[in-house]
């Protein structure tokens, strides 16, 4: 396991944990979760402490299973925090967990580049952590608005174009 943290230029702390080896075929990756994490904090002004979590499917099925009730795995869950630490007067805004096979299987199926479905993830994760959600057609309007914007920066096209949300 490897630990990793964003540089302070970030609006948001971030700390990278990759779980799982199998990212290595993905050297890229804690790159492109630094950039996504820094447009979308930057875009919504959010500051305070983020881990993403760099995992495969098998703990993704076990935490969606524990935590949603939802006994197979996805490719992002959000845990939102929203607690302040005192001893250093930062707020926790959560972690962001991302599976590694069945990201890699939508970016295949849908005709992505591995790297932008991961910007993408992170970003919807992100945005998660925040209190943007898509049970209803008004909040995901708002929520896929934003990610559009974000991404964009990111030079990752619309990624609700090509495919139903993956999300």
């Amino acid at each position: 396991m490897t630990i990793s943290s964003a540089p302070p230029a970030l609006p948001a702390q971030l700390h990278i944990v990759n779980e799982q080896p199998v990212w290595s075929d993905q050297p890229d990756a804690e790159d492109t979760v630094r950039r996504a994490v820094a447009a979308a904090a930057n875009r919504t002004n959010a500051t305070g402490e983020v881990c993403v979590v760099l995992t495969d499917d098998a703990a993704v099925r076990e935490l969606n299973r524990t935590w949603r009730k939802i006994d197979k795995p996805t490719n992002v869950l959000s845990f939102p925090c929203n607690n302040i630490i005192p001893d250093r007067a930062s707020v926790m805004l959560g972690d962001v967990v991302i599976a590694y096979e069945t990201t890699a299987a939508e970016a295949a199926a849908q005709n992505k580049p591995f790297l932008h479905h991961l910007n993408h993830l992170t970003v919807h994760g992100f945005l998660h952590l925040l209190g943007y959600d898509h049970e209803n057609d008004v909040q995901a309007e708002n929520m896929e608005r934003l990610e559009r914007e974000i991404l964009l920066t990111l030079g990752v096209s619309d990624p609700y174009l090509a495919a139903d949300s993956e999300t």
